[in-house]
């Protein structure tokens, strides 16, 4: 701090620092000087071209956020007392209603995945699968071909509340590998479901012995196969390890008896005589 030396006497002091929160902050302090001396001597100092440098307190951070937060809660309770801006949520209703809904309409989807063998005879059965699903149920069907699934959800059309889950399970039976004329005979019937079990569940086999524990289930040129599903009224899909048998409760105890027979070694003779039996038997009942 250089000395002024002008002829009003006025001698520059170092600013001393105030302790903050004491009455706020006082960047400089003079001695031997009132209020309005002080006035007179700064003007006189300016006018002889003296400089007069003064420390600068800087303020932390912390109190500027607390300043600014005081401030924000002025402005809040001006306004009312409401700071924050909310904004009503929006409601599915009123969205389907805007779209032409009725009120009451809840909208339910499926999702059924699509294996990466099944897009070819889903690509060319495609009108056979959606035609019972549109015209009959009564439900919006689309291929997602990013999430790689067939997607079905209710339209207002819909009446039938079971609608949803029959399609699904048609889709469904029809990804296993079940035929399209096989597989619709779960929307016109409700008693119809689709058990799946794999090999190894019955018993444990392993490379050649599974490979002929397999052809005993199909048979030549599934000749095996074929007499299960006539004789119990089922259908029965061979998916390498893995069977998946479409029916009734009772006929599909029946079927899966008869499979896990040839599973565990009994000779395909030995089916086809118990399969009579169950045939005639059912025969019988009707």
């Amino acid at each position: 701090m250089q000395d002024t030396g002008g002829d009003s006497g006025f001698q520059p002091v170092r600013g001393k620092r105030v302790a903050r929160g004491a009455g706020g902050p006082v960047p400089y302090k003079l001695k031997g000087k009132d209020e309005d001396s002080l006035m007179g001597d700064c003007e006189e100092a300016m006018e002889g071209n003296d400089e007069i440098a003064f420390e600068t307190v800087a303020l932390e951070k912390d109190e500027e956020i607390e300043i600014e937060a005081s401030q924000d809660q002025k402005e809040g309770e001006e306004d009312g007392g409401e700071g924050e801006v909310s904004f009503p949520a929006v409601m599915i209703q009123e969205h389907l209603k805007a779209r032409g809904f009725s009120k009451d309409y809840k909208l339910r989807m499926r999702r059924i995945a699509v294996p990466s063998h099944r897009y070819t005879p889903l690509k060319k059965h495609w009108l056979e699968i959606l035609q019972p699903l549109v015209e009959h149920m009564k439900l919006q069907v689309r291929m997602n071909t990013k999430r790689r699934g067939v997607e079905i959800r209710t339209s207002p059309e819909t009446k039938d509340i079971s609608a949803l889950q029959k399609a699904a399970d048609f889709v469904r039976a029809f990804m296993l590998g079940f035929e399209v004329q096989d597989a619709i005979a779960l929307l016109r019937l409700d008693d119809l479901f689709v058990e799946s079990f794999e090999v190894k569940d019955v018993k444990r086999l392993q490379g050649d012995h599974l490979s002929r524990c397999i052809g005993r289930i199909s048979g030549k040129d599934g000749k095996t196969k074929y007499a299960i599903e006539n004789s119990t009224r089922t259908r029965i899909v061979v998916a390498d390890s893995r069977i998946h048998i479409l029916g009734s409760f009772q006929n599909i105890r029946f079927a899966r008896n008869a499979v896990c027979s040839l599973i565990l070694g009994s000779p395909p003779g030995k089916v086809y005589n118990h399969l009579r039996a169950i045939s005639k038997r059912m025969t019988e009942r009707m």
